[in-house]
C-alpha cells in the first residue's frame, strides 16, 4: 500500500492545527515571508533617508545633527541586515551538515 505524502503532511497539519488552534500552516509562511518584505523595505527606506541626508549635506542644505543620524541609522540597519545574514547561513550550513 502506497501512502501519499502529500495527504499525510496535510492530515499532521490539520491534526496539530486542532490541538493548538493555531493558524494554518501557508498563514505562518505568507506572514513570514510579509515580514521579510517588510524588513527588506524598511532597511532600503533607511538607506535612502540616508542617501538623501548626506547630499543635503554636501550641497549644505542639512545641518549636522541630522545627517549624523540619518547615517546612524543606516549604520545599524546594515549590521542588522549582516547579522541576520550570517545567522541564515550559519544555519543552512547545520542544515547541510545533518546526516540524512
Amino acid at each position: 500500500m502506497a501512502v501519499n505524502m502529500g495527504a499525510a503532511v496535510n492530515a499532521y497539519a490539520n491534526a496539530a492545527k486542532i490541538a493548538t488552534n493555531a493558524p494554518p500552516v501557508s498563514k505562518g509562511a505568507e506572514s513570514f515571508g510579509k515580514m521579510l518584505q517588510d524588513a527588506a523595505s524598511s532597511f532600503t527606506d533607511t538607506l535612502q533617508k540616508s542617501e538623501q541626508a548626506s547630499l543635503q549635506a554636501v550641497s549644505g542644505n542639512a545641518d549636522l545633527a541630522s545627517v549624523t543620524q540619518a547615517v546612524t541609522d543606516a549604520q545599524v540597519a546594515l549590521q542588522t541586515v549582516v547579522a541576520v545574514r550570517d545567522r541564515v547561513i550559519s544555519a543552512y550550513q547545520d542544515i547541510i551538515k545533518m546526516p540524512i
